[in-house]
């Protein structure tokens, strides 16, 4: 038991409630952030306190400053601490260049880059005032450098992000505070499996290590990035992909 406090946006399902489960395994306490999906938030709550540890639920949204202020009032008041922000939450938009509407820009932009810069900043103040560091991790993509066609609200969203992990991480590391990106390849979650008929089979036969990737694979790197163990790696971007993004040519870009 560490006694230390995470924060996870996004962790009702999919690989922020990966993340969730990976941290409770490894002796945090959890708040689990939920935008709608109260039952999920739930469910994950009750796995998250089967395995020992404490957990509470709060619903926001991460694009307004007022939500993000309460969410993180609501942990100290809970928890007493904020040892680690996990900035998960996301969406994206399938739809052309020259098709997406602007509201759908708007929402994207909002959720994955404006919502990370506000959890960032609303947990830097609380880790720089409790004066002994803190961790806090982005969940990228291979939207990070790749250009995915069709998805390009995404695609920026997590291009932004990348840069926020590195001017993050220079102006906060002065307060001990280490701020890393971690990308996922082609993991399999609900949503994922929507995107094609067999989407396991698809990626794990373009993915070097030949099999699709997990929500637990992507934790077990927030969890040590997490870790006091890692607290002389700050400013990185970390790709969980099985060896996919190494790979210079592949068809990906589809209609």
């Amino acid at each position: 038991m560490n006694g230390k406090i995470a924060l996870v946006t996004g962790a009702s399902k999919g690989i922020g409630r990966g993340i969730a489960y990976g941290l409770a395994d490894a002796g945090w306490d959890v708040a689990v952030h939920y935008h709608s999906d109260t039952a999920g938030a739930d469910e994950t709550k009750k796995i998250i306190e089967g395995k020992g540890r404490r957990c509470l639920t709060i619903s926001g949204d991460v694009g307004e400053k007022s939500d993000v202020e309460r969410m993180v009032a609501a942990v100290i008041a809970e928890f007493g601490q904020l040892d680690c922000l996990v900035n998960n939450a996301g969406r994206q938009t399938w739809s052309s260049l020259l098709e997406l509407a602007e509201e759908d820009w708007d929402k994207t932009i909002k959720t994955n880059l404006k919502g990370s810069f506000l959890c960032t900043q609303a947990a830097g103040k609380i880790m720089k005032d409790q004066g002994r560091g803190g961790s806090i991790v982005n969940i990228g993509s291979g939207a990070n450098k790749e250009p995915f066609l069709n998805l390009v609200d995404y695609c920026a969203s997590k291009g932004g992000l990348d840069q926020l992990t590195r001017v993050s991480a220079c102006e906060l590391g002065q307060y001990r505070i280490r701020v890393n990106c971690v990308a996922p390849g082609a993991i399999e979650i609900e949503r994922t499996r929507e995107e094609s008929a067999d989407y396991a089979g698809t990626w794990s036969a373009l993915t070097p290590m030949g099999r699709i990737g997990l929500p637990a694979d992507v934790a077990r790197m927030v969890v040590m990035l997490a870790d006091d163990a890692s607290d002389f790696i700050t400013g990185q971007t970390i790709y969980i992909d099985g060896g996919l993004w190494t790979k210079t040519q592949w068809p990906y870009q589809t209609e």
